[in-house]
This record gives C-alpha cells, structure tokens and sequence, in this order.
C-alpha cells in the first residue's frame, strides 16, 4: 500500500494507537548541504538551523516554502577542488564598506582666473627646451632656440604665445600691438629687437592668420603644445576681465571666429586650430652676458632683424659679427602668462619692456587705454614680471640722438 516511490517511514512503535489520537506523520530527513558546499561544517545557514533549536521550526518552514514540489533528484556534493566554502561571521560584526573618495576641489578649467605666477624660466629649463621643434607657414620645422638666439637673429626678441588660431581675443591682441609697435620702430632701436608669434595650431592656418591680423611679425605653430607646458602655461576657459586692447565686443568676436572655422571646412582645417583651452603669454629673451656691448655692431645695423633670413654676402665674410653672435647667450628677462582667454599683457607694457619711447606710438596707446595717455603702464597696472634692459636701451637712444653721427 502506499507510493512505492516514497521513502520508507521509520518503523513505528509497537504500542498502537489509542482511539481518537490522530497518527502523525514521521519527520523529514535533514536537508543536504547545498551542492556548491562541499564540507556541511562549513555552512553557516545549515549550521545554524541545527545549532538554534528554537529556530529549527522557522527554517524548516522556511525550506519547504523553498523547496520544489516536484520531486527531484538528489544532488551530489561538487569535488573538493571545486569547493567554495562559506566562512562563518562572527555576530554583530560587519564587512567594512568601501569608500569611493571623489574630489570635489574646484577643477584647473573653466572657472575663475587661474593661479599662475610669472617666475622667469631657469636655465635648464631654457636649455631643455632649446631643440625643442615649431613649425613655420610651410609646415618646415626649426629649433625653438633658432627664434631667438644665432647669428641671423636679433638679440633681442619677444616671443608672443598665442591661444588657437581661430581665438578673436588673441586676434584682436595682435591687430592692437602691430598698430602700435611696428617693424619700422624696432629698428630704430639702437639694439636689434624683434618680435614672433607661436601657436598652437595647424601650420596650413597661419596664413589665414597673418591675414586676419595683418600681423607684420613670423607666426609659428606649435601643435603638440610642448613649448606651453615646458613654460608652464596652462589651460582655463575663462574669460575674466575685459582688458584695454579688447576694442571689438565679445559677441562680435565670437561670431568672427565661427565665420572663419566655417570657412575652413572645404579645407579640412576647421578642427585644426589648436586646443582651445590653451592659454599662452610673452616671454623676451635678451643676452645673459651684461659685459658684452650692449649696442648693436655697425656691420650688424645694415642687416634684415627677421629670423630665418639669409645673410648677405658682406655679412657671410665678416666673421666677427657671426662668431660673437653664436655664441651669445640668451634668457628670459620678462614674462607674463596668461590666466584668462584675453589676459595678454597690455600694449603700453610690452611698450615699456621693449624700450620704445612712448610718443612715437601715443595715439594708439590712449585709444586703447581706458582712462589713461602714455604713461598708463605704472606698477599696479603691470601684468609681468621680470627687469629687461629697456632702461639701457633708452638711455642708448637719447645718447644716439644727441650724437651728430647718427
């Protein structure tokens, strides 16, 4: 009688059952361990339900809501090596949770002016990056070094690192400063000075460059932005402060520049011009040597200040000029980086800096100044940082026109 399929009852006792008593049903056997537990010891769950008698009524409600009703084949313990015990808890302790540390500081990019400083760059620094490589309008690479230091090069030279090539603040920072400081009043500098511009975009705009700025002076380019961050020039979108060579608004100035990307979409160069979260500044680089005359050589003044211009026959065959010129030392004497997107140092400064006397280029001086003529570039109003020989460079000058020779 009865399932055959049914495990056999455990035998009953001898004594039968009193009338009126019901017959209970014999217990289940105990539930194996589960199949990934090899060793049941270690079973937390089935170590408990046995360990805790006042819970064992709980848990084999518990397994027998869980348990299938259909009827299913015995599972085997996995081997050994397969085994993943499950060690037991201590009680009332509890796994540490992970914590994930974000930080929250406010980031370099995007908000508020940054926290450059103008420390002039060492030797070393100078030295390193000397052979580092810029490339000109026809994507030709030359030394870094090559822009200001050599024989066929001034000695002394401002070099303008400029932001991407479609930026109008910058744009408008070199439309201001060829009004003002032009070829023609380096030259009547009694030392050769002259002045370059690096970017940091594709070399195929630079042309369109010089064209949107009718800028006088070389551009050079410098896509992998190696220059910037050896100089320690940063990145930052912000705006910050209108300053006085700023005489286009803002919205004119962008509409400027969408125009001229879109122009270049025929190109392909119209994501070609540079990073636009690059900031840059101005470096000038005059002679280290103090002993050496300050005043340019009188073979040196019949010839092109450019850099990368041939020298002429006469100059080839001198060869004082090109000995002394090659072995001149150069470094920074004044610098000044860029905390905002139009943060260039003002036009009557690099005035200042470069020795240029203020009332050849006044007019575009007090256009541009707010509030003030010439003179505006007092201390407080100084961006830069560092003590060029322009004070030498004047006192040449008014030396040079006092003399009948000149």
């Amino acid at each position: 009688m009865g399932d055959p399929t049914r495990e056999e009852p455990a035998p009953r006792p001898a004594a039968s059952p009193t009338a009126g008593e019901t017959e209970q049903a014999p217990p289940l056997p105990a539930r194996p361990p589960p199949p990934y537990v090899f060793d049941a010891a270690d079973d937390v769950n089935h170590n408990r339900s046995h360990n805790h008698g006042d819970n064992h009524s709980d848990n084999q409600s518990n397994h027998s809501r869980q348990r299938d009703p259909s009827p299913s084949p015995q599972l085997s313990p996995k081997p050994a090596e397969f085994a993943i015990p499950r060690k037991a808890v201590a009680s009332g302790s509890r796994t540490p949770s992970l914590t994930l540390e974000i930080n929250t500081s406010q980031p370099e990019d995007f908000e508020g002016e940054l926290a450059t400083n103008n420390e002039l760059p060492s030797r070393d620094t100078l030295r390193k990056i000397g052979n580092y490589i810029v490339l000109d309008r026809d994507g030709k690479t030359h030394p870094f070094k090559s822009l200001f230091t050599g024989s066929n090069v001034a000695r002394r030279v401002l070099l303008i690192f400029v932001r991407h090539f479609f930026c109008g603040n910058c744009q408008e920072f070199l439309r201001s400063l060829s009004e003002a400081v032009t070829p023609d009043a380096l030259l009547r500098l009694p030392v050769s000075t002259f002045i370059a511009v690096i970017g940091c975009g594709d070399p195929a705009l630079i042309d369109m460059y010089v064209s949107e700025t009718n800028c006088p002076f070389p551009v050079y380019t410098d896509p992998t932005r190696s220059l910037f961050q050896a100089l320690d020039m940063t990145n930052t979108l912000a705006m910050g402060t209108k300053p006085a060579y700023m005489r286009k608004s803002m919205t004119r100035s962008i509409m400027e520049s969408v125009v001229q990307g879109i122009k270049q979409i025929p190109a392909g160069n119209a994501l070609k011009s540079g990073d636009q979260r690059q900031v840059g500044g101005e470096f000038l680089f005059e002679p280290r040597d103090l002993v050496t005359p300050v005043s340019t050589p009188r073979a040196e003044k019949t010839q092109p200040v450019g850099a990368f211009e041939e020298p002429s026959d006469k100059w080839a065959t001198n060869g004082k000029g090109a000995d002394h010129r090659e072995d001149e030392e150069k470094t920074v004497t004044w610098c000044h980086r860029m905390k905002t997107t139009r943060d260039h140092a003002e036009i009557s400064e690099l005035i200042e800096v470069l020795g240029l006397p203020a009332v050849r280029v006044a007019p575009q001086v007090q256009r541009q100044s707010s509030g003030g003529g010439p003179s505006s570039a007092t201390s407080q109003t100084r961006k830069g940082r560092g003590h060029s020989m322009a004070e030498q460079i004047r006192k040449l000058s008014a030396e040079q026109s006092r003399s009948p020779l000149a």
